[in-house]
């Protein structure tokens, strides 16, 4: 659906594929951290830790997005244009 020039279903197809992307790489932060640490490499394992924590919240905000691109969409709907 189009809303005020904006094909918000499309808009949202983007941020879930910005989402998978994401997803992917926190895997890959994971898997890297667990090598690290099992090669004795502690405070690389840390960092991957962290960059897989900070992923996750890159996941969370971009939630919060999807849900803020539905609740305007839903206001923006409420506008009318009237020709004068």
């Amino acid at each position: 659906m189009c809303t005020n020039g904006v094909n918000t279903g499309q808009f949202e197809q983007m941020i879930d594929q910005i989402d998978d992307h994401i997803k992917l790489e926190r895997r890959w932060s994971h898997t890297l951290a667990h090598n690290a640490g099992d090669a004795g490499f502690t405070a690389t394992s840390e960092k991957l830790h962290a960059v897989q924590a900070l992923l996750d919240d890159v996941r969370a905000a971009l939630d919060e997005a999807k849900e803020a691109l539905e609740e305007d969409a839903e206001k923006a709907n409420a506008v009318t244009v009237s020709l004068v």
